[in-house]
């Protein structure tokens, strides 16, 4: 679950990377429970909410042209590049016609995507990402080889755990596309305001890494999807 130093590659094996690999190290039972939970909890919602997605999937096709999921190349531990998995809120090559960041009156979200996004339903199909060992429930969330070009040292330490669905930077930057809506160059907005601020929470969450910890942050995210403040 966490690779032996020397196995790591070149551009992670740094001072700044360093002192959270040894944090981890030390955390090899956490970890354990960390996958467990993954592969048991992901197979078991895979089950039980298999309607609500097939349902979902007509919704989606029946709203807009285009297929059911959104696939995309991201970043995940250790610098692997895996395609993740998302219902399609979005019109066919959105892509193309845009930022890779959405901002809060995105014109290429479509109707029932909007809906989806609200409530992070979008986000279901990545349980499969989840169960595969591509992503954990908690931890960083994935992004673009584009942006993560654009990692310090420190923050390539994130890597050293699978993404996540969800984490404490996705709960304190829930609204991250208003903060983009009035930005004139959203992408640079993003990599200079944005990404170093919610890496200081994401770098901090391996510091203070604990099983139960990402535990408190999936209860935490749900109220906040279910509209409670958090401060």
């Amino acid at each position: 679950m966490l690779k032996e130093w020397e196995q790591l590659p070149a551009y992670m094996k740094t001072e700044a990377v360093r002192p959270y690999y040894n944090i981890l190290k030390k955390k090899k039972y956490s970890l354990f429970l960390k996958r467990t939970f993954d592969i048991v909890v992901s197979s078991v919602m895979m089950v039980l909410l298999s309607p609500v997605m097939l349902f979902l999937a007509i919704v989606i096709a029946v709203d807009s042209k285009g297929g059911v999921f959104f696939r995309q190349v991201r970043v995940t531990q250790y610098g692997r590049k895996f395609r993740i998995h998302k219902f399609r809120t979005m019109i066919v090559n959105a892509e193309k016609l845009g930022n890779q960041v959405t901002m809060k009156n995105d014109s290429r979200v479509t109707k029932i995507g909007a809906k989806m996004r609200k409530y992070r339903l979008d986000e279901l199909p990545q349980l499969i990402d989840v169960f595969l060992g591509d992503m954990s429930f908690v931890g960083t969330r994935p992004e673009t080889t584009k942006f993560v070009n654009f990692y310090s040292k420190e923050m390539y330490a994130t890597l050293l755990l699978p993404a996540g669905i969800t984490s404490e930077a996705s709960i304190r930057y829930k609204d991250e596309a208003e903060l983009l809506d009035a930005a004139d160059d959203i992408d640079q907005i993003y990599i200079e305001y944005i990404l170093p601020r919610k890496m200081k929470y994401n770098l901090e969450s391996i510091r203070e890494f604990s099983f139960m910890r990402e535990i408190a942050t999936m209860f935490r995210t749900v109220f906040v999807v279910l509209g409670k403040e958090y401060k």
